[in-house]
């Protein structure tokens, strides 16, 4: 899943939070150079990247954009279902999404000396331009994937991907409620984590 999700995930606690915030840039066994929490927080990570890689309704998913975007479309699909959960957030969240946002970045801006020096850039850009909210738009997700083709090796097939998800789009969204209570109940069960889910 990408950043919503695992942010979400990581419950109240803002040491897991960050651990989970910063999962992707720390590498092998040096996530042992940090805190408990924000080592849970880490692995907690690891564990949502595996487990959505490998859930057979993820696959469906990536089975849309394989065509084009072949080992590439499993980043689509975390991006995408970032998009459903954000659209979906009141079904999900006892927290006002724009509140929540924003203390997700007051997190960023509190701890953005232990962030990995490959993330600070990102994560100055995420603030200011407040992209996790873009994520509730096409537009917005369509942005967010030129963005990332600009910085990593993902390949600028942006257009593309907006167009497979406006006429699946219900096709995927469908895909993402059906999968995410899985996600949430096997990391409540593995960690045990407080999630403030709707009421």
């Amino acid at each position: 899943m990408n950043f919503l999700a695992h942010i979400y995930l990581s419950g109240d606690s803002p040491e897991v939070r960050m651990g989970n915030i910063i999962g992707d840039y720390v590498k092998g066994n040096h996530y042992n150079d940090y805190p408990e929490l924000i080592r849970k927080g880490v692995l907690m990570h690891r564990d949502i990247d595996y487990f959505t890689d490998s859930h057979p309704i993820v696959k469906k998913t990536n089975h849309f954009f394989i065509e084009r975007l072949h080992k590439y479309s499993g980043i689509i699909t975390d991006i995408l279902y970032d998009h459903f959960l954000a659209i979906h957030w009141n079904n999900y969240s006892a927290d006002n999404f724009d509140e929540y946002l924003r203390g997700v970045y007051h997190l960023l801006k509190d701890n953005y000396e232990i962030l990995p020096d490959e993330m600070k850039g990102f994560a100055l850009k995420c603030m200011e331009n407040n992209w996790i909210k873009t994520y509730a738009s096409i537009e917005g997700i369509g942005r967010i994937l030129w963005m990332m083709s600009q910085r990593t090796t993902l390949p600028d097939e942006s257009k593309y991907a907006i167009e497979v998800l406006r006429a699946n789009y219900q096709a995927i969204d469908n895909q993402f409620l059906e999968y995410f209570p899985h996600l949430v109940s096997f990391i409540e069960e593995k960690y045990k984590v407080p999630i403030r889910k709707a009421a």
